[in-house]
C-alpha cells in the first residue's frame, strides 16, 4: 500500500547548510544569482548580523536538531563583502551549536570569493574562522576576455589570490573556471587550463557560459552583439578539458566538476543526491526532507522579518513523492558513478528500471545510458548531451 513506503526522510540523517551573500562590488553581465552590487557598508553589517539572528534561531529548529551536519558552504554574490568576525561567528554557531558527524570527520567550511576581494589578512582570519576550503571565482586567465565577461580582477589577481590563500594555510582550493566566452578560441582555452593548473588547486569547477534570459548578455545576444564559439570549437574545447586534467591527475565526478582523490565537494555531492540542505540568507532555498522552501530575495525584506521574529520565507513546494523519486534520478545521473537502483528502491520504494521501462531500455540501446550491477549512469556520449538526455527523464 502506497503509505508504505518509505518516505524520503526516512534514508536520509545528514543534510548540508548554505549562506548566501547577496553583495557584489559589481554585478556582472552574465549574472543570473539573486546578488546586489555596490550595497553600503552599513547595510552589509546589518544584514551580517542578521544571518547571525536566523542561524542561532534555525540552531533550535526541531528538524535541524534531528540532523546531522556534514558541510557549510558560503556562497553569493561575494561573501568576503561580509566582515571576517560575522563570518568567524557564523561559523562558531554551525560548528558549536549544530549536530555535526562524529567529531573526529571534520565539517567542510566552503566559502566563494573573487580573486580581487581578499588580502592576506582577511584569509588568515577566514581560515582562523574555521573556513577550511576556498573557491575562487577566476572564470579566466586571459585579461581580454575577463573584460568581455564584465569581470572586475585580472589574471594576475587570481594567480595572486591562491599564492595568498596558501599562505593563509588553505589546503582545500576551488578555481571556477569558464569556457564558451564570447570571441574565445581553443586555444585561449588551452592556456587558462594550463594556467589554472599551475597553481595546482585540489577541485575544478568547470562551466560552460550559458546565457540566462533577462541579464545583459541575452539583450546583446538578441542584437546579435554577442559572438559566441560555434558547436565544433566547443566540442574543442571539451576535448581539451579532458585530455589536460586527466594528464594532470583529476577525476571527473560530476558533469562540471573535476577533483584530486580525497578532494571531492562534499557539499555539492549532497546537493546531486537530492539530499536535505537549510538555507539561510536572502534568496537562499531549503529543501527540508523534501519540502522546498525559498527565502524572500529582497536583504532589506529579509532583515526586516528575521528582525521581527518572522521566518524569512518566501514560498515553498511540497514535491510528490513520485516527483522526489525523478529529481533524484535526473541530479544523481550528473555524477559520473550514476545511481544506486537500491538505494532509491530503499528511500522511494521504486524500482527505475520498472518505472521508465521502455524509455531506460531505449536510452541504453541508443548508448546514452549504461547499465552495470546496480548502478545506472550517463555514458562518455551521453555526458555530451546530458541535458537533452535527462530532460527525457522528467
Amino acid at each position: 500500500m502506497h503509505h508504505d513506503l518509505p518516505g524520503p526522510d526516512q534514508a536520509e540523517e545528514t543534510a548540508t547548510i548554505y549562506v548566501h551573500v547577496p553583495f557584489c562590488r559589481s554585478k556582472c553581465p552574465y549574472c543570473s544569482f539573486v546578488s546586489f552590487a555596490a550595497a553600503r557598508k552599513e547595510q552589509i553589517a546589518n544584514y551580517g548580523r542578521t544571518l547571525i539572528d536566523q542561524a542561532w534561531a534555525m540552531a533550535e529548529n526541531t528538524w535541524v536538531r534531528s540532523r546531522q551536519f556534514t558541510s557549510v558552504f558560503f556562497g553569493g554574490g561575494t561573501p568576503t563583502c561580509l566582515p571576517v568576525d560575522h563570518l568567524a561567528t557564523l561559523c562558531d554557531i554551525f560548528l558549536g551549536r549544530f549536530p555535526r558527524v562524529a567529531p573526529e570527520v571534520e565539517t567542510e567550511v566552503t566559502l566563494e570569493t573573487n580573486p580581487n576581494t581578499v588580502s592576506q589578512e582577511t584569509l588568515d582570519g577566514l581560515r582562523k574562522a574555521g573556513i577550511n576550503r576556498l573557491s575562487i571565482g577566476v572564470q579566466s586567465f586571459s585579461d581580454r576576455l575577463l573584460k568581455e565577461l564584465g569581470r572586475s580582477h585580472s589574471g594576475a589577481d587570481a594567480c595572486r589570490a591562491v599564492r595568498l590563500a596558501r599562505q593563509a594555510g588553505f589546503a582545500n582550493l576551488n578555481l571556477d573556471l569558464m569556457y564558451g566566452l564570447p570571441k574565445q578560441s581553443v586555444s585561449d582555452w588551452r592556456e587558462t587550463l594550463a594556467r589554472a593548473l599551475e597553481l595546482a588547486p585540489e577541485h575544478l569547477a568547470i562551466y560552460e557560459l550559458t546565457v540566462e534570459q533577462g541579464t545583459p548578455f541575452a539583450g546583446r545576444l538578441a542584437a546579435g552583439d554577442l559572438h559566441l564559439p560555434d558547436e565544433e570549437t566547443l566540442l574543442a574545447m571539451e576535448e581539451k578539458t579532458a585530455t589536460l586534467l586527466n594528464q594532470a591527475g583529476f577525476t571527473r565526478y560530476e558533469i562540471s566538476n573535476y577533483g584530486r582523490p580525497g578532494f571531492f565537494c562534499r557539499h555539492n555531492i549532497n546537493y546531486w543526491e537530492n539530499g536535505s540542505y537549510l538555507g539561510i540568507g536572502a534568496g537562499a532555498v531549503s529543501c527540508f526532507s523534501g519540502v522546498r522552501i525559498r527565502n524572500v530575495e529582497s536583504p532589506a525584506d529579509f532583515v526586516r522579518l528575521v528582525g521581527q521574529g518572522s521566518p524569512p520565507f518566501l514560498s515553498g513546494e511540497c514535491l510528490d513523492h513520485e516527483s522526489r523519486f525523478r529529481e533524484t534520478v535526473i541530479m544523481g545521473l550528473r555524477l559520473l558513478d550514476g545511481i544506486s537502483c537500491t538505494r532509491l528502491r530503499e528511500r522511494f520504494g521504486i524500482e527505475p528500471h520498472r518505472y521508465y521501462r521502455p524509455l531506460l531500455e531505449r536510452l541504453i540501446k541508443e548508448g546514452w545510458l549504461a547499465s552495470s550491477g546496480d548502478r545506472l549512469r550517463l555514458t562518455g556520449q551521453g555526458l555530451g548531451v546530458a541535458n537533452s538526455v535527462l530532460s527525457q527523464l522528467v
